[in-house]
């Protein structure tokens, strides 16, 4: 167990944060059950994130920078801190998810964690290993705060009809997350379209692909495997999958009847009635 006093501030960027929040805790005179009350959080949480034992949230993040004065110190900290403890293979992912001007994925067979529900992340993050889940879905969360930007990137997904049936977390869960893909339909800068099963054979049959476009630098394709993934800006696998992302967006069904589609699926698969 990590030791407050013995806390190496140059360790992590989560001994970083810890020793940070305890310096300005203890300059406001503050307890770390008073810190904790006036949060809206617990003191033994206080005590776990100040000893790099609990993952911050953005939303902690913003309530002690109010709470302490710190001018947004936290809040800015917290971004270093959740990337750091996304997985090392998927670090670069992460940054360049915040530095694209456009995102372009197709999914086959689930729901980009850009965006997935809360539910959802952590139904599919602990298919395998619970550990640390309640941190380790907050840290994906906090990938999707990059549509919080001023100028946030266009999002486009082709989502495979089996992605709505596959019944991930429960029925509840599904209906959450469908739902929340609803909730995108009037935003012009986060575009969801469905693959349906009637398509047939598709350019996407040999898996999800992800594409990143940059306002000058060059395009990035992005693939995944277990435990791995594999970016890679060689012109003729960009111009190969460019390709095949413009034919699945072509087969896909339009905006309008994607949403449609999800609601059939709401309604049919998880007897969900939608408005």
């Amino acid at each position: 167990m990590t030791h407050i006093n013995v806390l190496d501030p140059g360790a992590s960027p989560l001994d970083y944060y810890g020793f940070e929040l305890r310096r300005l805790r203890e300059a406001a005179g503050l307890t770390q059950k008073q810190l904790g009350d006036i949060v809206n959080y617990t003191a033994s949480l206080v005590g776990q994130i100040e000893t790099a034992r609990k993952v911050p949230t953005p939303e902690f993040s913003v309530r002690a920078d109010a709470a302490l004065g710190s001018d947004g110190l936290l809040t800015r900290l917290v971004e270093l801190v959740l990337r750091s403890q996304l997985p090392a293979w998927f670090r670069q992912v992460a940054e360049l998810e915040a530095r694209a001007t456009e995102i372009c994925t197709f999914q086959a067979t689930m729901i980009h964690g850009l965006l997935q529900t809360p539910h959802y992340a952590r139904a599919t993050l602990g298919t395998l290993n619970r550990t640390d889940l309640d941190d380790r879905t907050a840290v994906r969360l906090a990938r999707q705060r990059i549509f919080d930007k001023a100028e946030p990137p266009v999002f486009w997904t082709v989502i495979s009809e089996a992605a709505l049936y596959q019944e991930i977390g429960g029925r509840d869960t599904m209906c959450g997350q469908l739902a929340h893909l609803l909730g995108f339909e009037d935003n012009p800068r986060i575009n969801i379209q469905v693959l349906p099963f009637s398509a047939g054979a598709h350019t996407g049959l040999t898996g999800s692909f992800t594409l990143f476009l940059f306002a000058s630098d060059p395009t990035i394709v992005y693939t995944e495997g277990y435990g791995s993934g594999h970016p890679t800006a060689n012109p003729d696998t960009v111009k190969d999958c460019s390709l095949r992302y413009d034919h699945l967006r072509a087969a896909a069904l339009s905006l309008k009847d994607s949403a449609e589609l999800i609601r059939r699926a709401m309604e049919d698969r998880y007897g969900e009635q939608v408005a």
